[in-house]
């Protein structure tokens, strides 16, 4: 353990070392904006440092034994070869939250990395190389969007494969977990959310906007705890919207992501500008008004428009599935239980924020909240040392912190007997 600490511990300095190198194949590779894409390296080797330290506190146990002439222990050891599937939004950090803690673990790895995206993936295995990770630990098989479908099958189904962990689409995961039923392999699925983010007429409605402007547009609204649907308490709505539009059109900045300047990049492809434009078009058809944005950018095909929706209702699509795009629809409501039954009512509960300042709401809505991570007054939430993950459809597992270590590690029993 001590070893895999040392080499986990190298490969996050070469990481830091090369900091800017590999932020600009995120930048070139999926659109982010240069700032994010260093943000995300920061992050991404934040996983590395923090299993190379866990490495080592892989504890067992020793149980008192119902008889004299027993001893109970109980061992923690790898489960195998991890097949690691990865998405395009976070190309390199999606990758170190999961092998960190499969090689801290003992574990080996085969990487594939989506297809959109596979230079961050292949770079990280030239640091490991020269990290001294030895060779066949860290393994990365890149495929077309053709081969797809076919490769995620092999590796959920190959007998010689112990572990799977995805982090995309629900739609995805389903099928993996079927493949994967085959030969009963542990799975950790990281799968899409439907973000709630209520602001309650007791919220500091400066620092909701805030928060909500980060959590909306990062990554132009491509990531899976971005919130996709915001629930506005009539006393502070209007004051809400109005400093909200007014934020959006003064601090975000559509562009080539290498500018400077640049907040918003594009989208990832064609299909997702042809979602968001699904999604504002289907509310628009219903009585939603365009505050402002709406349409493609000028500046080219996949650019779009930073948009906000008012008078948004839950009959909208935009409030019932995943945008994944740079559009805030904002639905007004009365009461709390209210809100609370709206944002409970999808079937999936990764990411929930909310903006408050009475405490006794802020634990009711907390608990009662059906997502794995609360945000309260909080706009960003994702570290390495904070359990990352899902209930209901979003998944199974959880990523990074004391606990992300545990789902590539198998518990032994051993009964001592004849003492």
């Amino acid at each position: 353990s001590q070893e895999r600490s040392a080499r986990l511990r190298r490969w996050y300095e070469l990481m830091m070392e090369n900091k800017e190198e590999l932020a600009r194949i995120i930048t070139a590779e999926n659109g982010k904006p240069l700032k994010e894409a260093q943000g995300e390296i920061t992050y991404s080797a934040s996983f590395l440092e923090w299993f190379a330290e866990e490495a080592r506190r892989i504890y067992g146990d020793v149980i008192p034994a119902s008889a004299k002439d027993r001893r109970v222990l109980v061992l923690k050891q790898p489960v195998g070869v991890a097949a690691i599937i990865t998405p395009w939004n976070f190309p390199s950090a999606m990758i170190t939250r999961k092998v960190g803690a499969a090689l801290a673990a003992g574990c080996t790895v085969v990487v594939k990395p989506a297809e959109d995206t596979p230079l961050s993936a292949l770079a990280l295995g030239e640091l490991a190389n020269q990290a001294e990770i030895p060779a066949g630990v860290y393994n990365v098989v890149p495929c077309s969007r053709q081969q797809t479908a076919a490769v995620g099958e092999v590796l959920c189904t190959d007998p010689l494969v112990s572990k799977i962990s995805f982090t995309g689409s629900t739609a995805t995961g389903k099928i993996l977990l079927k493949h994967a039923a085959g030969t009963v392999k542990r799975v950790s699925m990281e799968l899409g959310g439907h973000a709630p983010f209520i602001v309650f007429d007791s919220a500091n409605v400066d620092r909701a906007v805030a928060g909500a402007l980060a959590s909306k547009y990062r990554n132009s609204g491509q990531t899976c705890v971005c919130t996709n649907r915001f629930l506005v308490q009539k006393g502070i709505h209007d004051e809400f919207v109005e400093k909200f539009a007014k934020a959006i059109d003064k601090e975000l900045h559509v562009g080539n992501g290498f500018d400077a300047k640049t907040t918003q990049g594009p989208l990832i492809n064609e299909k997702a500008v042809e979602k968001v434009e699904k999604h504002i078009k289907d509310a628009v058809s219903q009585g939603a008004s365009v505050v402002t944005g709406g349409k493609r950018h000028s500046l080219g095909k996949n650019f779009f428009e930073p948009t906000l929706l008012t008078n948004v209702t839950t009959k909208m699509l935009c409030t019932q599935e995943e945008t994944f795009g740079p559009l805030a629809p904002v639905i007004r409501f009365e009461t709390e239980a209210e809100a609370v039954t709206i944002a409970n009512a999808a079937n999936v509960g990764l990411a929930g924020y909310f903006y408050s300042q009475d405490p006794a709401q802020i634990w009711r809505v907390a608990e009662q909240l059906e997502v794995g991570m609360v945000g309260v007054n909080e706009g960003i939430i994702s570290s390495a040392e904070c359990p990352f993950g899902g209930v209901k459809e979003s998944g199974l597992g959880r990523e990074g912190s004391k606990y992300g270590i545990d789902e590539y590690l198998e518990i032994k029993y051993v009964c001592f007997g004849g003492l």
